[in-house]
Order: C-alpha cells, then structure tokens, then sequence
C-alpha cells in the first residue's frame, strides 16, 4: 500500500476491555508513529460488539459515521437497581420480580419507541454546566439532568426468564441503553439496570463481518481496512469538476446544479 494507509476497521470489541485500550492495541499495531487512530463510538469496558476503529485520515469522518443509527442485543436485569444503571454500579434497591410477566413488559414498550425525551444517568460523560456528570457522581452529587430527545426505532423482546430480560433494539446515536434499563425497570415498578451489552450494528458495520481485535492485529490488518466509500454508502455521491474540487479545498462554497 502507498502512503500511509487510512480507512475503517470494524472490531468485535470484547468484554472488559476500553474503547481506549482497542486504539492503543491498533496504533502499536499498525507501526507508523505518525498515523492517526480513533475510534467513532465509545462502549463501555462491560459491553462488547462493533466498534469501529477511524485509521489515518479517515478519522476525519468520525463524526459523521458515529452519528449513524446503532442496533443493540441488552440484557436487563429487573428488580435490581444500581447508582450507575448498570451491573458495575453499586446495589440501591432490589425487588421480587416473580409477578411480572411477559405480557406486562410487551404493555410497557410502547411508551419508550418513536421519538422520545431520555434523562441521561449521573454516571455519564454529558456535560452540564462544564462539569462532566461522572465527575459529579463519583464525589457524590446528584444533579438534575436535562432530558434529551433520542429515537428508538424497534424494541422487541428476544427473552424473559426473570429477573434477566433480553431485548433487540433499533436506536439513533446518542441512546443512553442504560437509561432505558432503568426507566423500565420503574415503569414496571420493580426498578432495572444493564446487565449486558452487545453493539450489534452501527450504520452499515455490522457484528456478523467484525474481527477479533487479537487475530486482526496478529495478521495482515491493512487487507480488512473498509474504503471510505464503502462506510459512507449510504450518502448522496456528488462528482465534482476540478474547478468546484478546488473551490471546496479552499473553503469556499460552490453552486449544486439541480441535475446533480
């Protein structure tokens, strides 16, 4: 490959290990000191599933491939509550989920599908006045937080064998899995938190075509890099003159025919 190679990976991140620590492993790996790496996407250390990784100049598409729609498998753990909303946090109510059937849970989905406000948890990375809200949490404040609106396409129920309930869910970025957990668990009356986590899609990167971050780093990487074109699919292609390329290099704006 000539230059320096850029493009996107798509990882099967396992459990326990950072966002972080899977960039870190591709730049050791990819032994040029001056190429960029990073990731579009965070998932905590106790989930797992696809996480792509940015290499050379593609990470200045980061944010346009993080903001695509996301596909989660969550394992929710009703009638246990946790400060965190997940089974890293500690223990703050528990309650006998052995009433609550199937049927109830189908009754209370609806109510979290569509486009809806969500209350991020205290153990998160939002900033509210400068100040990020795991910061606050971890000294022992607990602010009031500003809803957000986020959209849930599909929520289907995979399995419930109480107190563990396995749902399938289409969202936008920027759905906290967490806090649906959570608001759940006390639409149902019995609180609720994460106990697993797997990314199974992000825009058009999905689980089924993810490698194992130690067997894609031990080999040939650079033949599973995945072309820009390919990740941005699913955006409108517009061919440019060498005119308006150089108008556009330089900052300025150009003028769409309304053929193009």
């Amino acid at each position: 490959m000539i230059g320096d190679p850029f493009g996107f990976l798509n990882l099967n991140k396992p459990l326990g290990v950072t966002s972080h620590d899977a960039v870190d492993q591709a730049r050791r790996a990819a032994r040029f000191r001056s190429l960029k790496v990073g990731h579009a996407g965070t998932l905590d250390p106790l989930a797992t599933g696809v996480l792509i990784l940015c290499i050379g100049s593609a990470t200045r598409l980061s944010e346009y491939v993080m903001g695509a729609d996301k596909r989660y498998r969550a394992v929710v753990h009703l009638g246990t509550e946790t400060d965190t909303y997940d089974a890293e946090g500690v223990i703050v109510r528990q309650q006998d989920v052995s009433g609550v059937t199937r049927a109830q849970i189908e009754a209370a989905l609806p109510a979290f599908t569509g486009e809806i406000l969500q209350v991020p948890p205290m153990f998160s990375a939002v900033k509210q006045q400068g100040k990020k809200l795991y910061d606050l949490a971890r000294r022992g404040e607990v602010v009031e937080r500003q809803p957000r609106p986020v959209r849930i396409d599909e929520l289907v129920i995979e399995a419930w064998e109480a107190p563990l309930l396995t749902l399938d869910i289409r969202c936008s970025s920027g759905t906290y899995i967490r806090s649906l957990a959570h608001d759940l668990g006390e639409a149902l009356g019995v609180g609720g938190s994460l106990a697993g986590l797997t990314r199974t899609a992000s825009g058009s990167f999905r689980i089924e075509d993810a490698h194992d971050p130690d067997a894609l780093f031990s080999g040939d990487w650079q033949a599973h890099l995945i072309p820009v074109s390919s990740a941005l699919a699913g955006w409108e292609r517009l061919t440019l003159d060498a005119a308006s390329a150089e108008a556009l290099a330089h900052g300025r704006s150009i003028l769409r025919d309304e053929g193009d």
